[in-house]
């Protein structure tokens, strides 16, 4: 079967009814995308039901059968039809058809479009399908915030998280409280890069925010891509740029200022009456602005430093009979929700909510891992999966060195793809709570709109399928066959993405050989990679790789640098990588009969920076440990651990060790440093090699949790046949 050309003589936009003003809206619109593909203009017209020769159908159906957000593609020689029971499904449709635009054979001397000929039902997974952004800590202009929807519709994405104070920002307008934007909306200056200790500021006054009438015109234009836009009031932490403009709001009597560095802040608000009818008066304006079923609070790391030292929290907790600081937020967080119910809305909190006791009809955003998640829906509610561990798109997506400043941790493209939302811990009952997942964007470090783009894709791509496709039809090599044809599509929208960067440099390496085997691979299979093996940066004029590199090594080692190139002319970031011959370290001289299956560990509860801070720490408890990593027993927050004994290998080799760690983390193999993954980040995983002779070799693995997420992996693996496959080691300590 051919397929349809698409030319100016030719197409009409057939609507059905004829008088369907909202049809005609779409109409509109996929004849604007045309026109911004081809250039070709068409003509929107309605049409009688069975006509529509030589004709784009947009039709509604209500015997459709593709769900609400579903949608039945037909592309034959004589028309295009696009059939759903709603809007939303017909809309969704274009963004289908769009797509096999940018794909199809553009003809522009004869102005046509010819693509093939298809049969397309498609609907959703999932019905939360989100991304947020963070306006507090970087403030970026309406007509950016308008592209970044256009963007999430344009791959059926329908929930846009607008994170609108800070305590670096507050930035939506509230009449009653004007202060909130004439303060509270400026800091002034903002931390340089990460120069907290000695603190070193840009000296540069800072801010913006939003009048009420723009928040208006975002909404309103996103309603017209079909999407949601949830705003987010943080409380009661992460709330000092409010302190800053109203102190009364406070357990201490300030003053405060809007803050200039990033991280937790021990000022939050004071849960007061004063501060409820604050709030309360805050949310009543969101609420006539945002017409979303859902309200974002927050919840998330709020200190409980000022509710010990305050009588007037003390005294909440005694009348409401509360046992702890963690029960007095969830109280603070059930009074907030009682109030939105009130208003038939629906609250949504980080998944800090849960403790102290979940408010009754809550959604929770589980970030710090899953676990949350896993609890709420366990509990019977609803959930949105968002974790650090997959889809925080302020984390870096290759070798820091060579990227732009970021946050920390690593999330590449193939891990996003790889992300599940529903854990296999919940029965099908449970997981029916899991609404979707979403895709984070904290903006610490990114000060401009194209440094948001590059953060976010191609990025999103991968999450937008992860969120709308079935789980058994996810595949990444077609995935990353499509990629090129999506990134035509970005570059049509003036994206700034990323271009991928080479594969084969993801770790440094070590051989017992004279030379190493070099191979090199690019997401784009149109791209040229050009690489350098003196430590400079490759450019166009660099060796280009066609083949595999058979390299001569020595002890001394050699990096590799590597770039993609694409047609168009954009580039990727640097990849490097070392590549060093070594040689067999020898076992310990320990005495078999003195082992005993194991290793040592030691448990400490301190509020640490490093972990050789450690060192300084008596121990709350000891014991052996059958495998490394977290125990289970541990408290929620700010404790060590340290393992200590003895590894066997089976074999001589090369063994490569990976640990991955939230926060920090050190690997020790006898008395070398194999792994440094120390100091507080997200979920990052570091990678070492060493040469081991078969049999027993001195083993330390040194780990603190600080705030936030905990996470301790490791493995060890050896390479076969150019793979690295996952080996046991036998653990064991000294009796």
């Amino acid at each position: 079967m051919s397929g349809s050309r698409i030319n100016e003589e030719a197409v009409r936009t057939a609507l059905r009814p004829v008088n369907d003003p909202e049809l005609r809206s779409l109409a509109e619109y996929i004849a604007a995308v045309i026109r911004e593909i081809s250039g070709i203009e068409v003509e929107t017209s309605g049409i009688a039901a069975g006509e529509g020769m030589n004709s784009i159908l947009l039709e509604l159906a209500s015997d459709a059968e593709s769900g609400p957000e579903g949608y039945r593609l037909s592309v034959s020689p004589s028309r295009i039809a696009i059939v759903a029971e709603t809007y939303v499904g017909v809309f969704y449709g274009i963004q289908t058809l769009r797509q096999l635009f940018q794909s199809a054979d553009h003809d522009l001397q004869i102005g046509s479009i010819t693509i093939p000929a298809v049969e397309i039902e498609d609907s959703p997974r999932f019905v939360y399908r989100g991304m947020h952004l963070d306006v507090g800590r970087h403030f970026f202009p309406v007509e950016f915030v308008k592209k970044y929807i256009d963007l999430l519709a344009m791959y059926k994405m329908n929930t846009f998280h607008w994170h609108l104070t800070e305590d670096q920002g507050w930035r939506i307008e509230i009449k009653k409280y004007p202060r909130l934007t004439e303060v509270g909306a400026y800091r002034k200056e903002t931390i340089l890069a990460r120069n907290f200790d000695p603190y070193i500021g840009d000296k540069k006054p800072y801010g913006g925010f939003y009048t009420q009438d723009e928040i208006r015109e975002v909404v309103a234009y996103a309603k017209s891509r079909y999407v949601t836009v949830i705003p987010e009031i943080e409380m009661p932490g992460h709330s000092v740029a409010a302190l800053a403009a109203y102190p009364e709001l406070a357990c201490t009597p300030g003053p405060f200022e809007t803050a200039t560095i990033w991280g937790v802040n021990e000022n939050i608000y004071c849960p007061s009456e004063q501060t409820f009818a604050f709030l309360e008066d805050v949310l009543t304006e969101v609420m006539e602005l945002f017409p979303s079923r859902y309200i974002h609070i927050g919840g998330d790391e709020a200190p409980k430093t000022r509710w010990e030292q305050s009588e007037l929290a003390q005294e909440v907790m005694r009348r409401e009979g509360l046992a702890d600081e963690h029960e007095l937020q969830s109280y603070f967080i059930r009074r907030i929700e009682r109030f939105l119910l009130q208003h038939d809305r629906r609250l949504i909190g980080w998944d800090e909510i849960l403790e102290g006791g979940l408010a009754p009809q809550a959604t929770v955003m589980s970030w710090r891992g899953t676990v949350g998640g896993i609890e709420a829906a366990k509990q019977g509610h609803d959930v949105i999966m968002t974790p650090t561990s997959h889809v925080y798109l302020d984390y870096y997506q290759g070798d820091p060195e060579h990227e732009p400043l970021a946050i920390g941790g690593y999330t590449p493209l193939e891990k996003v793809y790889g992300f599940e939302p529903v854990p296999d811990e919940l029965s099908p009952e449970e997981a029916e709570h899991v609404l979707g997942a979403q895709g984070n964007v904290w903006t610490e470090y990114m000060k401009t709109p194209q440094y948001v783009e590059y953060m976010v894709f191609p990025r999103m791509l991968a999450l937008a399928e992860v969120v709308w496709s079935p789980r058994d039809s996810r595949d990444w090599e077609r995935f990353t066959a499509a990629l090129p044809t999506q990134l035509r599509l970005l570059d049509q929208q003036r994206v700034n993405y990323r271009v991928p960067h080479v594969r084969g440099l993801e770790r440094d390496r070590i051989t017992l050989d004279d030379s190493i085997m070099i191979h090199l691979t690019s997401l784009i299979p149109e791209a040229q990679i050009r690489y350098t093996t003196d430590g400079t940066d490759p450019d166009e004029r660099s060796a280009l790789y066609t083949a595999p590199v058979d390299l001569p090594v020595d002890e001394a080692g050699v990096a590799v640098t590597a770039r993609a190139y694409l047609p168009n002319g954009r580039a990727s970031a640097n990849r490097q990588a070392t590549f060093s011959r070594t040689s067999l370290r020898e076992t310990a001289d320990v005495e078999t009969n003195d082992l005993s299956p194991g290793l040592r560990y030691a448990y400490f509860e301190a509020a640490v920076s490093s972990v050789g801070e450690l060192a300084e720490l008596e121990p709350v408890r000891e014991g052996i440990a059958e495998k490394i990593g977290l125990l289970g027993n541990e408290r929620p927050e700010h404790f060590g651990l340290v393992f200590e004994g003895y590894m066997r290998v089976p074999s001589d080799g090369v063994y490569t060790f990976a640990l991955i760690s939230d926060d920090g983390s050190v690997l020790d193999v006898g008395e070398r440093r194999v792994i440094d993954n120390d100091g507080g980040h997200g979920p990052i995983e570091k990678i070492g090699m060493v040469a081991l002779e078969a049999g027993y070799h001195p083993l330390t693995i040194r780990y603190y949790q600080g705030s936030g997420g905990k996470e301790l992996q490791f493995t060890v693996k050896v390479e076969a046949a150019g793979d690295l496959d996952e080996v046991a080691v036998q653990l064991l300590h000294q009796r």
